[in-house]
Parts: C-alpha cells; sequence; structure tokens
C-alpha cells in the first residue's frame, strides 16, 4: 500500500497508511497537511460576557465553504498519493492532471502501491501545496461540495449520550487501526459551528480521550477535540472562530475497511 515506509536513502514519501503493516509511517501533521488556510466570511470576536460576535470579514475571503472539501483532499492525498522529489518538477498541466487524478479517487478506501499517484517535484503535500496554492484550490473541489453530506441533515435530528459515546469508541478503533477519521463538528439547532476536521492520534488519561487533529482553519498546528466519558460529550477548545465547548461529532467519509 501507498504508506509503506521506504528504506533509507530513498527520498520517496507515501502520502498514506495501512492497518497492521510492519513499517507504515504514520499521518505526519507537518508533511500531510496542506500549506494554506480556509478562509472565513466572517470575523468572529469575543465579547466581555464570553460570547462570540460576528461581522463581516474584511477584506471578504477568496477560498471559503471548503472545509469539508480540504480535510476530504488532505485524506485523498494520504491514501492515494506518493511523492517523489528528486523527479524534476512538472508542467502546470501535469500537475492539474494528477491532481485531478488524486481527488477523483475514493476517500474511504486506500490504493495500494502500484496505483499511487507519483507526484514529482516535491516531498510532501505541505511542500506541494506551497508551490501550487492556486492550482488546488482550483482543482480540490468547489464550495457546494462541502454541503452535499450526509451529516448535515443528520444534524437536524437528536444526537444521544450513547451515539457519542460510540462515535468516541468508532473513532479510537479507527486511528489505533491506521485510520484518519474525518469527523463533522456541528451545533443544532443553533449553529454556533458546523465545521470538518481530521484526526490522526487518540491518547486516553483520566476519564477523557484526546484527539489530535488537522483543522484547516489553523494550517499552522494541530487542534484538539476531547471526549469526556464521565457526560459521553466531546468538548472543542476555544480559537479565533469558536467560543469553545462543548458539541456534537459524527464521521463523515467513513472507512470501509472498519
Amino acid at each position: 500500500m501507498c504508506g509503506i515506509v521506504t528504506p533509507p536513502g530513498d527520498r520517496y514519501f507515501a502520502l498514506m497508511s495501512s492497518a497492521g503493516t510492519p513499517g507504515v509511517r504514520p499521518f505526519e501533521f507537518a508533511q500531510d497537511t496542506f500549506a494554506f488556510a480556509h478562509q472565513l466570511v466572517w470575523e468572529y470576536r469575543m465579547d466581555a460576557d464570553g460570547r462570540m460576535n460576528t461581522i463581516r470579514a474584511n477584506p471578504p475571503p477568496t477560498y471559503y465553504h471548503r472545509c469539508f472539501v480540504m480535510v476530504r483532499a488532505a485524506r485523498q492525498f494520504f491514501y492515494h498519493a506518493r511523492f517523489n522529489p528528486d523527479s524534476p518538477l512538472a508542467q502546470v498541466e501535469t500537475v492539474r492532471r494528477l491532481v485531478r487524478a488524486v481527488v477523483s479517487r475514493n476517500p474511504r478506501r486506500r490504493s495500494v502501491a502500484p496505483s499511487c499517484v507519483v507526484i514529482p517535484g516535491s516531498d510532501s503535500l505541505r511542500s506541494f501545496s506551497q508551490q501550487w496554492e492556486s492550482l488546488l484550490k482550483a482543482e480540490c473541489g468547489a464550495a457546494w461540495e462541502s454541503y452535499v453530506l450526509r451529516s448535515h441533515w443528520r444534524m437536524v435530528f437528536p444526537v444521544s449520550r450513547w451515539h457519542q459515546a460510540r462515535e468516541a469508541r468508532r473513532l479510537e478503533q479507527s486511528i489505533a487501526a491506521g485510520g484518519i477519521p474525518a469527523v463533522h463538528l456541528f451545533c443544532f439547532p443553533r449553529i454556533t459551528i458546523n465545521h470538518g476536521i481530521l484526526l490522526f492520534s487518540a491518547s486516553a488519561t483520566d476519564g477523557e480521550v484526546r484527539f489530535k487533529g488537522y483543522d484547516p482553519n489553523i494550517p499552522a498546528h494541530p487542534v484538539e477535540l476531547r471526549y469526556r466519558q464521565a457526560d459521553q460529550t466531546f468538548y472543542f477548545p476555544a480559537n479565533h472562530y469558536w467560543a469553545g465547548g462543548k458539541l456534537q461529532v459524527v464521521e463523515i467519509y467513513r472507512n470501509w475497511i472498519y
């Protein structure tokens, strides 16, 4: 599979992990994420009472409503692409064709090594997205694709504590098996957050499970999503677009092999 670690001296980077396979490289935040940020339509500001207020972003964003598109694409590159920095940098139309080949593949199933898309001239998705930011933004998916997800209609129905306990177990199991689950974070009916992130590690301690994730709104560092066993609830800390607190979590693009 594409995630096999290559021998010393070979500079290929395989962007995928594989359950139960010795020598598989795990998801690396500094390599396997986009260098550019997903932009926000609104600026979020906390008032003295701890409430989040919004104003229109100025200047207006040029790349927005694509958080789920970016999460899906990061997973597709991890599952289906292999980078070869020793090959010469390709021409723009070749790069466009390779990106389209990656993002047309199933985000729920990994490719095996012979069928991986080999991308020349870069050593990782992070450096590739620095070189080809505009092209990736144009080719990874349209804004409407962030809304054609089953989890969007699912959130109008009540989410029980039992459901969230089961979701936490599934996410742990998926990560333990080498998966990188994508999740929908939301509050409903008052939609204070409606967002997607990618999880790549989990650790249990003191009655909590702490998940580390890639948030396309925050490309500089990993974020943390916590699940508290006592109240069977997920919590996401405050940041520049969310006041922090409890929310609902539903996995999207569930991996077919788990």
